[in-house]
């Protein structure tokens, strides 16, 4: 292995898989490929596309990724058996460098679920780890909660493993319960003690219940792992993962003490960011790293002033190196589509003919109510604009009356499945009076688990950018709009999401229950 080499480190993107468990984050199957796509061109090494077992829908989105990627090795994960390993090749079978990930838990706590004693369980390692090989030459295999696994049963099934074929070790800490000193050592004493582990390459797979995720993947590099798992914005799992964006701008800022390298194009990062924020449902926090609002936004005096005499006073990093432009204002209602066109392709967005005809009739309507019209309002303008599930229900015209004196009242008109339906409703708030409206004409049992409004720029005429998430009989499904009148993007928002459940209703085969429309007009 030459020096270059042994600096090399893997990005290995699981978004698609361990990001879409996030409870609300599920995506739909057009999503999926665009950010596979993206992932693709951005220069992922190893793009984890799902768990083609899981459903039809995860087999059907893994298929389709692993026939379009360019790039990428597309990754299945299937558990600790000849089913699952079987129908994860199935989909990842089509791709030029295909990989399967199989897994099973090694510790006491997971061991007592099959009720696998350690030699039967050292038994399936080897077996399902051998069928894998047999059908593909990329094998991966996880030992999950390795960190809480007993060490000499943890090289014990690392080296089963080894011997059976697989060909990238990973060790997943899997309850965010290390630390970084650990982590390193951990690693650092599996190539050392475990026969075979010279030819092979380690992983390493942190999720952030402790905040340290970054940091003990990052310690695992230094202990000899050379494949990093992450997700973009760190989505995953209860706190998440690592998180992509800042472990590739950890090496490239610090090279001097981690002299390691990957593939990434970082001008990518800041859009890809934004765009799965969108579909997922989950906002960017403003002081998230790396890609956060204000990550590079100085209010201080003190930091300022230092700001404007040399940027390198307060930043370690340049704005452009993860995608954001210098100057933000540039657009406003006098420009044409020509102008509209290059600056989304600037911000990241190639756009066929009919979406920028949509996107540029929003955003004169956006550019006559604004004064100032900013790269985050033309990203939202996109980002929330069209829904590809299905349009039964459209927002027509939303009247309401609110102030001090309630209850507050909502006059709706929507078009529900070609028709045109009106009601007037009450409720606790303007916001709570248009979803009230929304249900007289659309009655359903799906509950509100979040709503939250996000302001997309500065001032009072700014943006609002609205996300709810909603569960009904165990599916949740996310929507998102964005308006300058936050009660209209409220209910847009409601709309969207359940047009996303009728949606997934359809694709599942479930009927639709039928309602009764209350038609005041």
């Amino acid at each position: 292995m030459t020096n270059t080499d042994k600096d090399r480190v893997v990005i290995f993107d699981t978004t698609l898989r361990d990001g879409e468990q996030s409870p609300g984050a599920t995506m739909t199957h057009d999503e999926k490929l665009e950010i596979a796509g993206l992932l693709d061109e951005m220069g992922v090494d190893i793009i984890e596309a799902g768990f083609p077992i899981a459903s039809e829908g995860d087999f059907r989105a893994v298929s389709e990724i692993s026939k379009s990627a360019n790039n990428s090795v597309i990754c299945g994960l299937a558990r600790a058996n000849f089913k699952d390993i079987d129908r994860c090749w199935e989909a990842v079978k089509h791709a030029k460098k295909p990989r399967i990930h199989t897994f099973i838990g090694t510790s006491p706590l997971h061991r007592a679920i099959p009720n696998l004693n350690r030699d039967e369980m050292a038994d399936r390692i080897h077996d399902t780890v051998s069928h894998a090989r047999n059908l593909c030459d990329n094998v991966q295999w996880s030992p999950m909660d390795a960190t809480r696994t007993e060490w000499d049963y943890l090289c014990r099934t690392v080296e089963i493993a080894i011997k059976a074929g697989a060909t990238t070790i990973n060790i997943p800490d899997t309850v965010g319960y290390t630390a970084p000193v650990e982590s390193a050592d951990l690693i650092k004493r599996l190539i050392e003690t475990v026969p075979g582990a010279d030819e092979v390459t380690f992983a390493t797979h942190c999720h952030n219940d402790l905040g340290m995720a970054t940091a003990n993947s990052l310690a695992a590099v230094a202990g000899g792992a050379r494949q990093i798992e992450c997700t973009i914005n760190g989505l995953g799992e209860r706190a998440g993962n690592t998180a992509l964006e800042e472990v590739v701008m950890a090496m490239k800022v610090r090279g001097d003490i981690m002299p390691w390298q990957t593939g990434i194009d970082t001008t990518k990062l800041m859009h890809l960011s934004r765009r799965v924020s969108t579909v997922s449902g989950f906002q960017v926090q403003p002081n998230k790293a790396i890609v956060g609002k204000n990550a590079f936004a100085h209010e201080s005096g003190i930091h300022q002033d230092g700001m404007l005499k040399n940027a390198e006073t307060f930043e370690i990093m340049r704005p452009e190196d993860v995608g954001l432009t210098e100057t933000n204002l540039v657009m406003g209602k006098h420009s044409g589509r020509a102008a509209l066109r290059s600056k989304l392709k600037d911000l990241g967005y190639e756009l066929a003919d009919n979406q920028l005809k949509d996107v540029f009739v929003r955003f004169k309507e956006l550019a006559d109510r604004k004064k100032e019209v900013y790269d985050d309002d033309l990203i939202a303008l996109v980002s929330t604009g069209g829904d590809e599930d299905s349009q039964r229900l459209q927002i027509k015209s939303l009247r309401v009356v609110c102030g001090t004196d309630g209850p507050q009242q909502a006059t709706l008109v929507m078009d529900i499945d070609g028709q045109e339906h009106t009601t007037e409703a009450t409720g606790d708030g303007p916001v709570d009076a248009s979803f009230n409206a929304v249900k007289n004409l659309f009655p359903h049992n799906a509950r509100l688990q979040l709503y939250q409004v996000h302001a997309v720029t500065e001032g009072t005429d700014a943006q609002a950018t609205v996300s709810v998430r909603m569960e009904d009989e165990g599916r949740i499904v996310t929507g998102q709009s964005a308006n300058t009148d936050t009660v209209v993007a409220s209910a847009k928002a409601y709309v969207h999401a359940l047009n996303r459940l009728l949606a997934r209703r359809e694709k599942t085969g479930n009927d639709t229950p039928e309602v009764s429309y209350k038609d005041v007009s």
